[in-house]
């Protein structure tokens, strides 16, 4: 019956299909059970989010307002819900449950998790990302954390309705995709990166190519050239893996018009800074970072992975990187929550030592306030002028 229930079942997170009620109707008139429409609905969908959903998480992965489900116990649960977390009330039994929980969603995105491999980092057939971590790596209990992905493209008019970008920038961000500046996405986990560079993208002439390599397929970008490589984890026997910086390499193969890296976090930064060095212009990339000023700092030790010391990379990104978009999340007040693009600075390399710094071109507030940096000048000079209706 299990396996029937399988076969009537949508997929995870999606519409519940009517093989599955009349397959979940039978089994309850087997056992003696009628129930009203109303009932019935609700324990199809139970049963559906047990067999292929979070179970008892579903609920709060189907909301469109969540954007993280994190589990640290049984009963300890916590929901990242329009910008804030909370602790939810909901009861996921033993710890034995939330390791068996843990261990079909891992199965479901096609990975393993055991006391072989203790750790997971994949995405769920519905986009979700998941991360899971078995004890004693933890305390008593599974760790779980999800992470939603909506299947939805933002604007640059869409960022600047909500707030996201400041509206005097949106000329100017479209200016520097249009200039085919290579760019470079900074920002704190959760701050809003991967969003501001789809939305960068979909400004992207439609006659141009975008190869986009990532880790986990996050980014939707209304485009409709758009070619996704994804990094694939090695198997429990450390073969078959295929790395960022690999699928880098083979992006340039690939007649790319731009090629965009969802996060650079690792050795592929060498292949990132050489391919914006060799006339692929336009490229973008994402990158964590407090600051902006601590992008150069980042970058260097992201590099150092890769074998280049401080002068190679000060070289390469100097003359690789036009503009950093640094974006920041308000993290107190009644704004907490909210994400905005934060400053925009360019990368120059120090006349006296030839270190890498960002210099601030703009700086916006969180009420919208625009000011302008030392780095202005060199900005409108990668532009060739200041847009119209710029800041």
């Amino acid at each position: 019956m299990r396996d029937a229930l399988r076969e009537g079942a949508p997929a995870a997170g999606g519409p519940v299909g009517d093989g599955m009620t009349r397959l979940v109707d039978a089994a309850l008139r087997a056992g003696g059970t009628l129930l009203g429409p109303v009932a019935l609905a609700e324990s199809v969908r139970a049963v559906a989010d047990e067999l292929l959903g979070a179970g008892p998480l579903q609920r709060w992965l189907d909301d469109p307002a969540v954007t993280d489900v994190l589990v640290n116990g049984p009963r300890d649960v916590w929901v990242e819900r329009a910008g804030r977390l909370r602790r939810v009330d909901v009861d996921l039994g033993a710890p034995a449950d939330v390791r068996a929980l843990a261990v079909r969603l891992a199965a479901a995105a096609g990975r393993r998790l055991d006391d072989a491999a203790p750790t997971v980092d994949a995405r769920l057939p519905d986009g979700t990302r998941l991360h899971a971590v078995l004890p004693p790596l933890t305390d008593a209990c599974t760790t779980l954390s999800l992470r939603v992905v909506r299947p939805c493209a933002f604007t640059l008019t869409d960022l600047a309705a909500s707030g996201t970008v400041a509206p005097p920038l949106v000329p100017l961000l479209r200016a520097l995709v249009d200039a085919r500046a290579n760019l470079l996405v900074s920002g704190a986990t959760g701050a809003g990166k991967t969003t501001l560079l789809a939305a960068l993208l979909s400004t992207v002439p439609h006659d141009e190519r975008v190869v986009l390599v990532e880790e986990a397929g996050e980014l939707v970008a209304d485009h409709p050239h758009v070619v996704r490589l994804t990094a694939r984890a090695p198997n429990v026997d450390g073969a078959g893996g295929v790395h960022l910086a690999d699928l880098v390499r083979q992006a340039l193969r690939m007649r790319p018009d731009r090629i965009v890296l969802g996060e650079c976090r690792g050795a592929e930064v060498r292949e990132v800074l050489a391919a914006l060095n060799t006339g692929h212009e336009g490229g973008c990339a994402t990158l964590h970072a407090n600051t902006a000023a601590d992008v150069p700092a980042r970058l260097e030790a992201l590099a150092a992975l890769a074998g280049l010391d401080r002068a190679a990379v000060a070289a390469q990104a100097a003359s690789a990187v036009d503009a950093v978009l640094h974006v920041r999340r308000v993290r107190h007040g009644t704004d907490a929550g909210r994400r905005y693009l934060a400053e925009v600075g360019v990368v120059v390399r120090r006349d006296t030592d030839g270190g890498l710094e960002v210099r601030t071109a703009l700086d916006v507030d969180a009420a919208g306030r625009i000011r302008r940096g030392d780095g202005w000048s060199r900005l409108a000079a990668r532009l060739g002028h200041v847009p119209r209706d710029g800041p």
